[in-house]
């Protein structure tokens, strides 16, 4: 590496390695406060009988303040909390912070809202109840997405998978960084379902091949390949919510994922590095924004 290079990467400051509370206030500009914080005591009530320490902000952090001058709301998701486990009561916090950005935006007061996404689904102690709320998510973030941007982050290796990676396919914009991933199964769950065959969960250069950041951007399902920085994906975040609300999100483009569909054999795959061609969408630059 150059001396230049190197002062580049010395100079950075990783999201990744901050945790969801962190996160969201680097985002933000300055004067950003909690809600429903610790002290408040908003946790699961069904944890502690099936002899698991609950956390007292349920493993969702919700912060309100300015996104470069705009009224923002960031809900970050505590990946070290259960996995970043969604259950009852952290997936009601989500629902509910955006649905009052939406009550704020009808109101004359639009609220922007980004979402932190680092989960690997439902938490398995609440099962249905999780699933449920998932489903309030998804509904919440379709209502906001009407009226001002709802912008993924997806940053760690943890990455998004399971029910809340279908709320992450409803956002306006999804952001993601080469050492994030994104899928609907898990390579685990897939292995155990389908066999090694189907899925080597050990093999590292093929999950990330499939569902890495830089596939998923390569491919259409994200935007932006952003570095592990806090002032890199800040400004990817900016960038997302001055483009506005899109005449039609990605997830109603219905004609536009049949295609993508119908251009590959399931008999015949394409291997990974084929897929972006297949989809007729090449490979960008690295470095910055994909």
């Amino acid at each position: 590496m150059t001396v230049t290079e190197w002062e580049s990467l010395l100079g950075r400051t990783s999201f990744i390695e901050l945790d969801a509370r962190e996160r969201a206030k680097a985002l933000l500009d300055e004067g950003a406060r909690e809600l429903c914080g610790p002290f408040d005591r908003i946790e699961s009530p069904w944890l502690e009988p099936q002899g698991v320490v609950p956390q007292s902000d349920d493993g969702v952090v919700v912060v309100k303040g300015e996104l470069d001058g705009r009224r923002a709301v960031v809900i970050g998701i505590e990946q070290a909390f259960q996995g970043g486990g969604i259950g009852e009561v952290s997936g009601a916090k989500i629902a509910a912070a955006l649905s009052l950005a939406a009550r704020d935006s009808r109101a004359g007061t639009p609220t922007v809202a980004v979402l932190l996404l680092e989960t690997g689904g439902v938490r398995l102690q609440e099962a249905n109840l999780g699933l449920a709320t998932v489903a309030e998510v998804c509904a919440a973030v379709l209502e906001l997405r009407a009226l001002q941007p709802v912008v993924g982050v997806i940053a760690g290796a943890l990455g998004c998978f399971g029910g809340v990676s279908i709320a992450a396919g409803l956002c306006t914009k999804l952001i993601m960084t080469a050492e994030s991933r994104l899928g609907l199964d898990g390579p685990e769950v897939i292995e155990s379902e389908a066999g090694i065959a189907e899925f080597d969960a050990s093999d590292h250069p093929l999950i990330w091949s499939i569902d890495g950041g830089t596939q998923r951007v390569r491919t259409g399902l994200a935007d932006a390949l952003v570095l592990d920085d806090v002032a890199a994906l800040r400004a990817a975040v900016v960038e997302a919510v001055r483009e506005g609300v899109p005449a039609e999100p990605r997830s109603r483009r219905i004609g536009e994922l049949r295609a993508c569909l119908e251009a590959v054999d399931p008999a015949h795959p394409p291997a990974p590095a084929e897929l972006a061609a297949v989809w007729g969408r090449p490979a960008r630059a690295g470095g910055g924004s994909g």
